[in-house]
């Protein structure tokens, strides 16, 4: 069975395949983010943030979904440490998975798709975890 198809939406036409090169990632992050930026929940936080600095967060997230979903050694860091101090909450998270996941189903179909929505989804919840229990314990997230 070919898991590709003809997107005929906003992106292109193209085949819609899985994710397999680094070009899919920087296409992932690159539609992800220019949804995520414009979004009324979770735009100003990303724009607050990253401010002038959206090419050198950009190649930084290419570089973590290429090591996470392609094995290719190309990250090394905390991403949580990144965001600990961030005025977010679950609505947040929540529209961050609701924009991803809808950016991955637009542009990929596949077990690497899947896989990555799978990976959000559980590092949404693993951060959310991590920075109730920092608010429960009065702590501040060290870095």
């Amino acid at each position: 069975m070919d898991d590709r198809m003809i997107d005929k939406s906003a992106e292109g036409n193209r085949v819609k395949g899985d994710i397999s090169t680094i070009e899919d990632i920087r296409l992932l992050v690159d539609t992800f983010y220019g949804r995520a930026r414009l979004d009324d929940l979770v735009g100003p936080i990303f724009n607050d943030t990253i401010q002038d600095r959206w090419p050198e967060h950009l190649a930084k997230l290419y570089n973590f979904w290429q090591t996470v979903l392609l094995n290719v050694q190309s990250y090394s860091g905390s991403p949580f440490m990144a965001h600990a101090k961030l005025p977010v909450d679950k609505p947040h998270f929540e529209r961050w998975i609701q924009l991803f996941h809808g950016t991955i189903d637009d542009l990929f179909v596949g077990p690497k798709a899947d896989e990555a929505k799978q990976r959000a989804g559980l590092m949404a919840q693993m951060f959310q975890y991590k920075l109730a229990s920092i608010r429960n314990d009065g702590t501040t997230p060290i870095g």
